[in-house]
């Protein structure tokens, strides 16, 4: 795991230390689902914590995005005094292949059967 050494730098995973148990266990929440389905539509970009709109208070938003860094789902970085996260998609893909595309494809599959947005 990187380490870090300045507060504006914030620990991460490296690809070979990323767990299925922890990926699984980050998407395995309503919450931090929708927060990885949203970046999938937004491929590539960073996006900041502030721009998605969730049924939760602020501090648990970042709980939610820390479990998400944490597992190696995504990556953040501060840029000025805003945190962006993005979407470590070619890493989860390289050591998992088919499974970040698998849960979104089932997860897409539940909201149509219960007519959920």
């Amino acid at each position: 795991m990187t380490t870090a050494t300045n507060p504006r730098v914030l620990e991460h995973p490296e690809r070979e230390e990323i767990r299925l148990e922890a990926v699984l266990h980050a998407l395995a929440d309503a919450v931090r689902l929708r927060i990885v389905r949203d970046m999938v539509r937004g491929e590539g970009e960073e996006f900041a914590c502030s721009s998605f709109v969730l049924p939760v208070t602020k501090s648990t938003t970042t709980h939610h995005f820390r479990v998400l860094r944490e597992s190696g789902v995504v990556r953040q970085l501060y840029r000025g005094t805003t945190k962006l996260n993005i979407l470590r998609r070619d890493d989860l893909e390289a050591l998992f292949p088919g499974l970040l595309d698998s849960i979104l494809a089932a997860t897409e599959a539940q909201s149509v059967r219960l007519g959920e947005p």
